[in-house]
């Protein structure tokens, strides 16, 4: 068998992180089979559907690198198609006409639900000769007796009785068919051969399968995939943070991450974390997809793309930092270069965006000093350590790594103290907080008239009411 998947958003909003996850189950399955991935556009929704919609999914879909091998193809260039199929229906009686009105309807649906029964067509044109007019509906003439059977891929065997399905309508009043006809046929001309999707379509899976064989087709293999929770469990949405998948790329995470997270949320294999791309098309298998819903956890994402920015090459990284240091409004030629500002902070945050937040320190003129960093280091027994120093840098010759951490080592020697006690005050003067790379690769990506004048006004900051000698160092600083 050729295996044949697609994947069918509908163009009304961003490419959402529960249809980013469904794009990708299909992908994989596609490329472990070596099938074909079909992208089609559902924009029959014409008041709903915008170009702009439909660009944030292809960027989106790009950005995560699930290329399409057929398509985009978008269904409101096929309502001809879909209109014959209509006709072809009308003409085996196997649809209607139905000319029921919003106010019947609502009442029947009424009465059901007074008696606790599900709200449903009561077939009132079946049998009844409607004349086309302008206020009719077409409607598939859905069989009365017997059961569907979904063997599903993951949830396994469904059983629906045809009872409880209303006949449901495949054209509008305007004139438009709904997304139930439109997907059967796309389905069945494009050679879909399992449909991986979300199982919020189970409802719609019956009446489909009822179609395709109306048509004389065999439907589909179906899989149907768990919804995502939030972390409180409830269904996922914007109150829990960022839903769109570009969203995650301007927060500044990997599209690798991003993949190997949504791989993860509700499969397995193993105790295994970290995929590639090939394990992932090699071991992936829709039988191994849980069939409870998954809990998005934002820092179990966290942690994986620190793992992957660990690893990433430290050139790729440094473009892309860039662009989140322009973000900010960073001046790149005021300070080191990205690449070395990578290799110098790489492993040190989660996102880019936080690396570039924790780094831009290196082009900022004033530091502002973390208030907890400030109190515990900047005080009146650092005062004495900053200005020998200070004094010891000035006398510099080279401004380099090894140079600097000669002083820190001379300083620590001559004042008696640890060298944490000369590294923190100084860090502090230099970055503003109490944490970032070595001491002296930290000076030594700046150059040394910033380093000094920070160091001054630190010294300004402490302003000690009285000199200590270093003999009263060890006794009175306390970190």
């Amino acid at each position: 068998m050729n295996v044949r998947t697609r994947f069918a958003p509908s163009p009304t909003g961003y490419l959402h992180l529960g249809g980013a996850r469904t794009a990708l189950f299909s992908w994989l399955y596609a490329r472990k089979h070596n099938g074909t991935f079909v992208l089609r556009i559902e924009d029959t929704d014409l008041e709903r559907s915008t170009q702009k919609s439909v660009d944030a999914i292809l960027e989106g879909m790009t950005w995560l690198g699930l290329e399409h091998d057929e398509g985009p193809f978008f269904q409101t260039q096929r309502f001809e198609r879909y209109h014959a199929i209509i006709n072809q229906l009308l003409a085996q009686d196997l649809a209607y006409y139905c000319n029921c009105s919003r106010e019947r309807l609502d009442t029947i649906h009424q009465e059901q639900r007074s008696k606790k029964l599900k709200p449903r067509y009561d077939g009132h044109c079946r049998d009844r000769k409607v004349a086309p007019s302008s206020d009719y509906v077409i409607r598939f003439r859905n069989p009365e007796t017997g059961a569907v059977f979904i063997d599903d891929m993951i949830k396994g065997r469904v059983i629906v009785q045809n009872s409880e399905l209303d006949d449901l309508i495949i054209r509008r009043s305007n004139g438009t068919p709904t997304y139930n006809l439109s997907v059967v046929v796309d389905d069945m001309d494009m050679g879909i051969t399992h449909v991986i999707r979300g199982d919020d379509h189970l409802n719609n899976t019956p009446r489909q399968m009822n179609i395709f064989r109306a048509l004389g087709q065999e439907p589909p293999r179906y899989a149907h995939v768990p919804m995502i929770l939030g972390p409180d469990r409830t269904r996922l949405s914007k109150r829990h943070g960022a839903t769109s998948v570009m969203q995650y790329k301007e927060a500044g995470y990997l599209p690798e991450a991003m993949l190997n997270y949504l791989l993860r949320l509700g499969w397995a294999y193993g105790d295994q974390e970290l995929f590639t791309r090939p394990e992932m098309i090699e071991l992936f298998e829709l039988t191994q997809v849980h069939k409870a819903p998954a809990a998005f956890d934002p820092a179990k994402l966290n942690w994986l793309n620190q793992q992957y920015l660990n690893n990433a090459d430290p050139k790729r990284i440094a473009i892309l930092l860039e662009q989140h240091f322009r973000q900010l409004d960073i001046d790149l030629s005021q300070g080191p270069d990205a690449l070395a500002i990578v290799q110098a902070q790489q492993g040190r945050a989660h996102t880019l965006k936080e690396l570039s937040e924790i780094s831009s320190f290196w082009y900022q003129n004033v530091v502002q000093y973390d208030p907890k960093a400030a109190s515990k280091h900047l005080r009146s027994t650092a005062y004495p350590i900053l200005q020998v120093t200070r004094s010891k840098l000035a006398d510099l010759k080279e401004w380099t790594t090894e140079a600097i951490h000669q002083v820190i080592d001379q300083v620590a020697q001559e004042t008696g103290v640890k060298m944490g006690k000369v590294a923190q005050p100084l860090r502090v003067a230099i970055v503003g907080r109490a944490a970032s790379p070595g001491i002296d690769v930290t000076l030594a990506l700046l150059d040394k008239e910033t380093c000094l004048r920070r160091i001054d006004n630190a010294l300004e900051y402490i302003q000690p009411t009285k000199e200590l000698n270093f003999g009263q160092i060890n006794e009175t600083y306390v970190f």
